[in-house]
């Protein structure tokens, strides 16, 4: 469970143990110094997917033994995997994280089921855009972790759209129907309305079509 110095030394990390807290919280100041210095969110993006291997001993050894006490560096790596694109990590580290009422680091107000959502949701909004959109199974992954999390109609609402996108564009046409639905309820300025009405367009058109 060793990361290889010469690794940690290339990222200014000193990482020898995954139980070393104090290494590990050296190496995150180290690499959140760097990230300071960096305006641009698609290169923080690239260096956090740099650098988040040399944390997987520590991640894979606190899932591991499931004790569950606070961990703000756990935390910082959630968030980072979902900056970088690594979902599966980051949402196993949420589903710890929430099993044990793990909060948000300091100087952070969002709770942490809050957290989850709005990052996930504005990931899903990004990629839709760029259109790479995210994995259904992710998004379904999400909204399942979060369903009993209290937060912000209007979080919850974005999670709720792009999953209805999601659905919808994997031919899913009624459950992608309710999951928009939904958003509105949410959020009535979500922007799914025109979506909703094509989407009961479809499903009354194939109805009659079945009949």
């Amino acid at each position: 469970m060793q990361v290889e110095a010469r690794h940690a030394t290339d990222y200014g990390g000193v990482l020898a143990d995954p139980s070393g807290v104090s290494q590990v919280k050296l190496m995150l100041r180290q690499h959140m110094r760097d990230l300071g210095k960096t305006q641009s969110f698609e290169r923080k993006a690239m260096y956090k997917r740099k650098v988040l291997p040399l944390y997987e001993p520590w991640i894979t050894e606190t899932l591991k033994r499931n004790v569950g006490v606070q961990d703000d560096v756990l935390m910082y790596l959630m968030l980072w995997s979902f900056d970088a694109g690594m979902y599966e990590q980051g949402l196993d580290i949420a589903q710890y994280a929430l099993k044990h009422q793990l909060s948000m680091p300091s100087g952070q107000s969002r709770t942490t089921g809050c957290a989850i959502a709005e990052e996930m949701g504005d990931r899903a909004k990004d990629a839709y855009t760029a259109k790479k959109p995210l994995p259904l199974a992710i998004l379904q992954r999400t909204m399942s972790l979060i369903e009993h999390e209290d937060m912000p109609d209007k979080v919850r609402g974005e999670l709720h759209k792009w999953l209805g996108y999601s659905l919808r564009d994997n031919d899913f046409p009624q459950p992608a129907l309710c999951e928009l639905m939904r958003a509105l309820e949410l959020n009535d300025r979500s922007g799914v309305k025109q979506d909703i009405k094509q989407l009961e367009k479809f499903l009354s058109a194939k109805h009659h079509a079945d009949e």
